[in-house]
């Protein structure tokens, strides 16, 4: 029987009343204040689009680009669903940041020991038989949670039998599927929703290499993603202190 445990987030039933956010705070003890964008001490966040509330998390890939960039094993897939973080492995190098299609993972600039904060889905909880905190917290059961094939097609046949929804499943293709998934009634590029290859990254990248010949692969493509590496890092790095900034301010 399969084990692997998905969510299914319906914006349609969504009122933006963030309790998800604070019980996902509750867990995790972080601070109570409501924060507008993922960071080290909000792994949930509920943006507002128009009269449309989102909720933003780690969309727990199936082939997770972030485990497959992780030199040391820190993140990894688990047979439930979640994909954890193992912060004793980690050695900081933040390739994690950079994989990731989502732009999900969140690293504490300002600490002393620095380590990679995401969304784990709560493992532990689910391990023990629970909801995530966040599903558990929906009062309107925008978000509800369960065995991940049964969760896609309660997807699909809500998205199929009303007219309402959008005709697709933000998470049943992207970045070669997801242990979470979106319907809603507005289509998804409107409401800030990226559009990753429908191929599992790391499935990607691999057959990439394999085409290239050593010699390319050893000068000019290597340097070039070493450059994108770079460039990245550099990205990801000023975009989380300007939000530190913004924090601040």
């Amino acid at each position: 029987m399969e084990r692997t445990k998905a969510i299914l987030v319906d914006i349609t039933k969504c009122i933006g009343c963030r309790s998800c956010e604070q019980a996902c705070k509750e867990v995790h003890g972080f601070p109570k204040d409501t924060e507008a964008k993922l960071s080290t001490t909000a792994l949930t966040v509920i943006e507002e689009h128009g009269d449309k509330y989102v909720r933003r998390m780690c969309m727990h890939c199936q082939d997770p680009a972030c485990a497959s960039a992780c030199l040391v094993g820190a993140l990894k897939k688990t047979a439930l669903g979640p994909v954890t973080y193992d912060k004793s492995k980690c050695i900081g190098c933040r390739y994690c940041l950079v994989a990731c299609p989502f732009s999900v993972p969140r690293y504490e600039w300002t600490k002393l020991v620095p380590y990679v904060k995401k969304c784990d889905m709560c493992a532990a909880r689910q391990e023990s038989g629970q909801a995530p905190a966040c599903v558990e917290a929906c009062p309107t059961g925008a978000s509800i949670v369960g065995r991940r094939n049964a969760i896609l097609e309660e997807a699909q046949r809500r998205v199929l039998n009303d007219p309402k929804y959008v005709k697709h499943i933000y998470g049943s293709e992207e970045a070669g599927g997801t242990s979470v998934f979106f319907i809603s009634d507005v289509p998804f590029e409107k409401l800030g929703f990226v559009a990753p290859p429908q191929q599992p990254m790391p499935t990607l990248s691999a057959a990439a290499l394999a085409d290239v010949p050593t010699v390319v692969l050893v000068g000019g493509s290597l340097l070039a993603g070493i450059y994108w590496i770079t460039e990245r890092r550099n990205a990801v790095a000023l975009a989380e202190t300007r939000e530190l900034s913004e924090k601040k301010s």
